[in-house]
């Protein structure tokens, strides 16, 4: 019998069909574009489960709580409307927290701001320790509130406090803090700014180190000094970050909370901000209203007026980026 004798010919296994098949072809085709289209709204859905379950349903939760006169201890539920609504319109009290809370906002937030842009001009430059001097700007950032609070408390005493005695070494009488409307409000905003103006520092000076130092350079051979310099190259280019930092101050300056609460330390109830309501703020005013005098469908009612509240505020920042061209 006749062998085949030429090489590759014994044992050589057919050639396999040009390409898959066309059924096996088009179901990978179509989880290609099912990875590439559907993949991100995957790997974001995590979020958004959360902030439907602890964000967007405790929201219409509480407008629905609103429209209702509704008591936790008694169990009132007696559906209202609009009254809680129209009763907040010509709430004195309400307003008059709604004054002390943008009061406080106004010592808060500008002179934060500017504080925190210098100091970020200042750890810009090369200097000694850089780093040491950054971490410095977050201390007080992870010291806890209520330990802030106390201590200022305690440094804006009247009788015994550190700032009425360096006051009167200058030959200026005590002043009372948390009596003083006025003194009150700086006296907080003074925590607020203490805590605060290094985060805002270092968000300043990411931006800044992110300009590129051709500019500068540029700038040092046609004559610009270091102050114009600053205000001709720096800050046009900072407006985007500058609108975020006043964006993030508007959100927390509205819900001030915490530091007003422990700077009332005289006061019985706490809620009130002061025997006269001094410094009690939008936030104050509802917790004492839902859970001081059993009011939660009025408590439910101021809630939703404050996040209105920061809804304007937010797109009034928005125009006005759009209006100065920090925004597409």
């Amino acid at each position: 019998m006749a062998t085949d004798l030429r090489p590759g010919r014994k044992g050589r296994r057919p050639a396999p069909p040009d390409g898959p098949p066309a059924a096996r072809r088009t179901w990978r085709a179509r989880l290609a574009r099912l990875d590439v289209k559907g993949a991100p709204y995957a790997f974001i859905s995590p979020f958004y489960l959360v902030f439907l379950i602890f964000g967007a349903f405790p929201l219409v939760y509480t407008l629905w709580v609103s429209l209702h006169d509704w008591g936790l201890a008694s169990g009132e539920r007696e559906w209202v409307g609009l009254d809680n609504y129209e009763y907040l319109l010509t709430d004195g009290d309400f307003w008059h927290a709604t004054v002390n809370t943008l009061g406080i906002f106004a010592l808060s937030t500008i002179p934060q701001l500017i504080i925190a842009m210098f100091l970020a001009s200042q750890l810009n430059r090369t200097m000694r320790a850089p780093t040491l001097f950054r971490i410095g700007m977050v201390a007080p950032l992870i010291t806890s509130t209520a330990a802030v609070a106390i201590v200022f408390a305690q440094l804006f005493d009247h009788d015994y406090g550190f700032v009425n005695w360096g006051l009167d070494l200058i030959g200026i009488g005590p002043i009372d803090w948390q009596v003083s409307r006025g003194w009150s409000w700086a006296a907080i905003a003074t925590m607020v700014n203490w805590r605060w103006t290094g985060y805002n520092t270092l968000i300043f000076l990411a931006a800044m180190q992110a300009i590129p130092k051709d500019l500068y350079e540029a700038a040092a051979i046609d004559g610009a000094s270091r102050i114009r310099q600053f205000w001709q190259i720096t800050v046009p280019l900072l407006r985007p970050t500058i609108i975020f930092t006043v964006i993030i101050s508007t959100i927390g300056g509205l819900q001030l909370f915490t530091e007003p609460v422990l700077f009332s330390v005289d006061t019985p109830n706490k809620m009130d901000g002061g025997a006269l309501h001094q410094f009690q703020t939008i936030t104050m005013y509802m917790f004492d209203n839902a859970f001081g005098d059993d009011r939660y469908g009025y408590g439910a009612t101021v809630a939703w007026a404050l996040f209105l509240m920061i809804i304007v505020f937010s797109l009034l920042n928005f125009l006005f980026i759009r209006r100065t061209g920090g925004a597409k």
